[in-house]
């Protein structure tokens, strides 16, 4: 593989001698040995590789094939002999990373396509030909994904195979569409919800929240409080800061790191209590860009980061996974009080705030408090939601998790 490649081609054995460097086959032979144990040349400030010492006639063909498109700064051609896995993922995986430096696409959306790629990569080898698959193959890759991924899992994967090779297709890498197994899709919706019913609702109810909330340290109290009044999810708490929320005012507004939509909430006061508690306690920050959020570990780090990928466009890249730690100490907690359950975690408090803010009548608000995506025209016309309905939508969650006292000092049954 070349030094451009993007996927593995896995490891050989380390070489038990050093060997000589062989001379050019003749002077203008235009290609050097290089010390890795293959021919190369350097283009535009870099060292490209062509092959083994012990083939120049292949080597310099290679370079023959491709020096027109790397001297002018181009990614080189499919080979005359078709494409292959190895090209195809390459050029996928470079074409993404652009869309990464100019922020069209996400770091963990690259990371998913990256470790995507690398199972296709395992699945059929990097030297086979793209045009060669055929519908069994992918008979047997479903199969093989479904043995370790749920419905939901295996759905994400497959789509994201059908882009790859629909980007083979696009670009004109390959003359015809690859063609899939008839079952090579998505499980239908009807494994979906049957799935889903055999999961259970993902949503808390009220003694289950105020329990919770009794018994989470402070900042773990402050984000539940957070995911119910305002519908925030992992990532919002961890990459929430300060400047996002008025305290003294009681609002929140900020747009949804995920999609960047416009988002406004107002906040109960246990709400901004509770806030107000796990900032007081907070700890300093180990890294001065993380001093403004609002939530951070005991080692002054933040509780949530998404996947980064570095490293120079068209070589291997670096991935520092995801973390979440939210996700990891509120499974604690559920544990500890007897609820943890398949489908049910710190994201199920979202899903339990749009289920019953949904009671309130006013799903255009309680979309805005969510900061979902109106894909509606009348979205293209509406440029504010007044106060007051957003306040309405929260309100009715606050009494739901809440109930105001009945006459004679008894709360109401939540």
């Amino acid at each position: 593989m070349s030094s451009k490649s993007t996927v593995s081609a896995g490891k050989g054995k380390a070489a038990k001698g050093k060997q000589e460097k062989p001379k050019k086959p003749y002077a203008d032979f235009p290609l050097f040995p290089h010390a890795s144990g293959r021919w190369c040349k350097k283009i535009r400030g870099k060292q490209v590789y062509f092959g083994k010492w012990n083939d120049p006639d292949a080597a310099l063909a290679k370079y023959l094939d491709e020096k027109d498109d790397l001297h002018a700064g181009r990614t080189p051609r499919v080979s005359r002999d078709g494409l292959t896995m190895r090209d195809l993922l390459n050029r996928f995986l470079t074409a993404k990373r652009h869309l990464v430096d100019t922020s069209e696409l996400t770091h963990r959306t690259f990371a998913d396509y990256h470790a995507t790629c690398e199972r296709l990569n395992d699945a059929f080898g990097p030297t086979r030909l793209v045009e060669d698959l055929a519908s069994h193959d992918f008979e047997h890759l479903r199969a093989a994904l479904s043995k370790t991924r749920g419905p939901v899992t295996l759905g994400n994967e497959i789509q994201r195979i059908r882009v790859v090779f629909k980007y083979a297709d696009d670009a004109g890498l390959i003359d015809r569409a690859v063609r899939y197994e008839p079952t090579f899709k998505r499980p239908s919706k009807k494994v979906l919800r049957r799935a889903q019913q055999e999961n259970g609702e993902r949503m808390f109810e009220v003694r289950q929240i105020r329990k919770l909330l009794d018994v989470a340290p402070v900042q773990l109290r402050a984000m539940i409080l957070l995911g119910i009044n305002c519908g925030l999810g992992n990532n919002d708490c961890g990459s929430l800061l300060q400047k996002h929320i008025d305290l003294d005012a009681g609002w929140l507004d900020y747009p949804r790191p995920k999609t960047g939509i416009k988002r406004r909430c107002p906040l109960w006061k246990e709400t901004v209590a509770a806030v107000r508690a796990a900032i007081d306690g907070r700890p300093a920050a180990k890294d001065d860009a993380d001093a403004d959020r609002v939530f951070l570990t005991r080692l002054g780090q933040p509780w949530t980061r998404d996947a980064i990928v570095s490293g120079d466009v068209g070589k291997a890249p670096k991935i520092a996974p995801q973390i979440d730690a939210i996700a990891q100490q509120f499974s604690k907690l559920l544990v500890d009080q007897g609820m943890n359950r398949r489908g049910l975690g710190f994201y199920a408090l979202r899903h339990t705030f749009e289920t019953i803010a949904g009671d309130s009548t006013d799903q255009v608000a309680v979309d805005h408090v969510m900061g979902h995506v109106d894909p509606s025209m009348a979205a293209n016309y509406r440029h504010r939601i007044d106060d007051k309905r957003l306040k309405k939508v929260s309100e009715h969650v606050r009494k739901w998790l809440f109930p105001p006292e009945k006459k004679g000092g008894k709360k109401a049954k939540g």
